[in-house]
């Protein structure tokens, strides 16, 4: 199989001699971010369940010259979390870059979601986040504080526009998304002095995981292939990502969006210090009078950026 690193663009060098953990490397967007980051320089630790999906990335990955080792196993898990960080500074000497891209599916309306289907997703995309997290913090925290200065630390976590827009059939997979978006704000601020860099991308691409939705890709080049998603992965991995941190970014095709904070819609007060029934009926109904009443916390301004995502 021809290697696809070739199409990856090699504009620099801005990864070389740093050491980077992609978890989800099998397929998909962890495959194609992983490929980017070694283009760049990096030599990377592999992350994914045991597949034959993954040591195919990793040979890939080395048959263009880059350097890469595998470490399978469950996101989740405490021990896989360490076992990840571990191997990064056993094999390459260090940890500089965490891309967390591990997830899965389990749609379906909340009123008939399993407890399953519900644990299964917020274990592997936010416990999953935390778990690797947990350890490379911890790791570049005591690098701080040995060397008496911040860490070179970049982390890029995978949110998804799902929890922008409260996907009524993902209730699981929103709710996740939505709390990997609190874990990366949390992780910037608490960790920032430790030098950490902590971002998140919600990225649109036609992967396994949304192949059904996104239909099939159209021939020639696919505007929606995981690979348009990768360039901005690598900016943030790279010395240009000192200068972001807490942020949350819309990215596909030819779309980079950097999304503003929630703002306060609007403000009440009562008039004696303590709500009333009667009061607090007069102030809200100025603001919520459409009937059926319609959702107002999300946002839907992502939508229209790109009409090639679902095949159009």
């Amino acid at each position: 199989m021809p290697s696809e690193m070739a199409a990856t663009p090699r504009a620099d060098r801005s990864l070389d001699g740093r050491v980077a953990i992609v978890t989800g490397a099998g397929q998909g967007l962890g495959a194609a971010e992983a490929r980017a980051l070694a283009a760049a320089g990096a030599r990377l630790v592999l992350n994914d369940l045991p597949t034959d999906g993954l040591d195919r990335i990793v040979e890939e990955i080395r048959a263009a010259g880059g350097e890469a080792v595998a470490r399978p196993g469950d996101v989740a898990d405490w021990a896989t979390g360490e076992a990840l960080v571990t191997t990064a500074v056993d094999t390459f000497g260090g940890l500089h870059v965490l891309v967390n891209n591990a997830g899965v599916l389990r749609d379906r309306m909340v009123f008939s979601m399993s407890e399953q289907e519900w644990d299964t997703v917020i274990r592997v995309h936010l416990r999953g986040h935390f778990v690797t997290t947990r350890f490379a913090t911890a790791y570049w925290r005591g690098l701080s504080k040995s060397e008496g200065r911040p860490a070179y630390a970049r982390i890029v976590n995978t949110s998804s526009e799902a929890y922008l827009l409260g996907s009524a059939g993902q209730p699981n997979y929103a709710a996740a998304k939505g709390g990997i978006v609190a874990l990366t704000l949390a992780t910037a601020r608490g960790c920032f002095n430790h030098g950490v860099r902590a971002n998140a991308i919600c990225p649109r691409a036609r992967t396994a995981m949304t192949g059904d939705l996104m239909g099939p890709a159209p021939g020639g080049d696919d505007p929606m292939a995981p690979e348009r998603v990768a360039p901005l992965v690598v900016h943030l991995a790279g010395p240009a990502g000192d200068r972001i941190t807490g942020e949350v970014f819309v990215v596909h095709g030819g779309v980079v969006a950097l999304l503003g904070p929630p703002t306060v819609r609007a403000t009440f007060h009562a008039t004696t210090g303590q709500w009333t029934a009667a009061e607090l009926d007069a102030a809200l109904s100025t603001v919520f009078i459409d009937s059926p009443p319609t959702s107002g916390y999300l946002c839907e301004a992502t939508l229209p950026l790109a009409t090639s995502t679902f095949n159009e």
